[in-house]
């Protein structure tokens, strides 16, 4: 089987009602990145921060996967799928793909402060005298400023695609925006979003649609 590697942003989740990371304001859910997504946010409000989550992980608990992911799914019977996404829902999973790599940490996760610890919390509140390891319990997300700890492996599995695609990420935000440079020299890549991703090679096949639509498209042009 060829390996179908595929990175996801937040376009990816759009479409299921969870709102793109930055909006064109630059708020996030009417917040300053600074504020909810940085750990000098968190040490100088965590309240927000832990109310900023939960409100997320609860809104995660409401909506559903959309086509787009139930399509990359059902593409396994097809191909060795792997997933690598920006994104910190569970939506990927949920569609039932079965190889997903979270570069940014999981919304339905929690951990000490030096994240040597992690839990599976499901979709409840962290509160403010939650402990995890003798320090108070803090989303398990990869804030501004932070390590990505995942980017390593996600660099060996681009280095070892087939098909490289990328959907409904800017390409702005790094580590993840220098994935696309590891593929190997021949591996085709395609770009699906609705949006101008701005400096894309030319060698890059570009699909101009939302994530359903254009993985609709992307599927018909692989099973060929």
């Amino acid at each position: 089987m060829k390996k179908l590697v595929v990175l996801t942003g937040a376009g990816m989740s759009a479409e299921s009602g969870i709102s793109t990371f930055r909006d064109s304001d630059g708020l996030w859910e009417n917040h300053r990145v600074e504020d909810v997504a940085t750990f000098g946010g968190w040490l100088r409000n965590p309240e927000l921060v832990l109310k900023f989550y939960n409100e997320r992980r609860r809104q995660l608990a409401e909506v559903q996967p959309n086509k787009g992911h139930r399509i990359l799914a059902e593409l396994e019977k097809n191909f060795d799928v792997q997933i690598i996404t920006q994104n910190v829902d569970n939506l990927h999973e949920r569609a039932s793909s079965s190889q997903v790599l979270h570069l940014h940490g999981e919304l339905t996760k929690a951990c000490n402060l030096s994240k040597t610890i992690v839990e599976d919390i499901g979709y409840r509140d962290i509160k403010t005298n939650d402990t995890l390891g003798e320090t108070q319990m803090r989303p398990f997300i990869v804030w501004f400023g932070e390590a990505v700890p995942e980017i390593e492996n996600a660099i060996k599995i681009v280095e070892n695609a087939d098909i490289l695609v990328i959907i409904g990420t800017s390409l702005k935000v790094y580590p993840a925006a220098g994935l696309m440079s590891y593929a190997p020299e021949l591996c085709p890549i395609y770009c699906i979003d609705p949006k101008e991703v701005d400096n894309l090679p030319d060698y890059v096949h570009v699909i101009k649609k939302g994530a359903s639509q254009g993985l609709e498209e992307l599927r018909k042009i692989l099973l060929k």
